[in-house]
C-alpha cells in the first residue's frame, strides 16, 4: 500500500524518467545506454516507492504502554529537560529513520491531543543532537489518565523538506493511529514520565505502532 504523501512525487519522477527516457533515444546513442538508463531509472523508481510504503499495522497495548511511534533505530535514550511545553524532567527516547525506513508517523498513545506547534528550521542531519533544538520540527502532545501529558517531536533531516501533520488539539487518537509523515531521513523524539519502564535500548530497531518502547510504572506497580 502506498501512502498518500508519495502520490505526486511518484508521478513526478514517472513523468520526469520516462521523459528523459524519450530524449535520450532521440540522441540515437549506443544501444547500450539506452539499456543501461532503462534498468537505473527502474531501480530509482522502485527505491522511491518503496519509501512511500505504507504497510499495515496491528497495534496491541495497555494503556500505560508507549508504542513506537515511528520504524527506525533508538540512537537516545537519556534524562533531559523538555522546555516547549511540558518544562519539567523528562525520558528521551530518541528513533532515527533511515530513507530506507517507512515514514508513517503513528501516536504512541492512546488518548487527547493537547498541543501541536510547527517550528520552521535548519536542516541538519538527524542524528546530530542539535537537530531537535535547530531543525525544521513539528510537536505534539498527547495525553490519558495514566500516562499524563507526552510529547513527541517529529525532525526533519538533511534530506527531508515537508513534515506533514494530520491532527490537531482536542483529536482523540488510538495508539498506532497515523498522525504525520515526514519524507527521507529524519528523527523522532519522545519524552516519557520519569516513572517509565524503558523496554528498549540503544541500538534496537523498533517497529513503529507495534513495538512497545516504555510502560508507565502506576502506583501499585512502584
Amino acid at each position: 500500500m502506498i501512502h498518500r504523501e508519495g502520490r505526486k512525487p511518484l508521478f513526478i519522477t514517472l513523468i520526469l524518467l520516462t521523459l528523459l527516457y524519450f530524449f535520450i533515444q532521440k540522441l540515437h546513442l549506443p544501444e547500450w545506454v539506452s539499456q543501461f538508463y532503462l534498468g537505473f531509472a527502474i531501480a530509482l523508481y522502485f527505491l522511491v516507492l518503496q519509501f512511500f510504503r505504507n504497510p499495515k499495522r496491528i497495534t496491541t497495548s495497555n494503556i500505560n504502554e508507549i508504542i513506537a511511534p515511528a520504524d527506525g533505530k533508538i540512537v537516545i535514550i537519556e534524562e533531559c529537560i523538555e522546555h516547549e511545553y511540558l518544562k519539567d524532567k523528562r525520558i528521551l527516547i530518541s528513533i532515527f529513520m533511515s530513507p530506507f525506513n517507512v515514514h508513517v508517523n503513528r501516536a504512541p498513545i492512546s488518548g487527547k491531543v493537547v498541543y501541536t506547534n510547527y517550528h520552521p528550521g535548519k536542516y541538519l542531519v538527524a542524528w546530530n543532537p542539535k537537530s531537535s533544538l535547530l531543525n525544521e520540527r513539528t510537536s505534539v502532545v498527547m495525553e490519558n489518565q495514566i500516562t499524563g501529558p507526552v510529547l513527541f517531536r517529529q525532525i526533519a533531516g538533511a534530506v527531508a523538506r515537508r513534515i506533514a501533520i494530520y491532527c490537531k488539539p482536542n483529536n482523540q487518537l488510538q495508539a498506532g493511529e497515523e498522525f504525520g509523515f515526514i519524507r527521507f531521513g529524519s528523527r523522532m523524539d519522545i519524552f516519557l514520565p520519569l516513572n517509565s519502564e524503558i523496554m528498549v535500548k540503544i541500538g534496537d530497531k523498533p517497529i513503529g505502532g507495534e513495538t512497545v518502547i516504555a510502560r508507565v510504572l502506576e502506583d501499585s506497580d512502584i
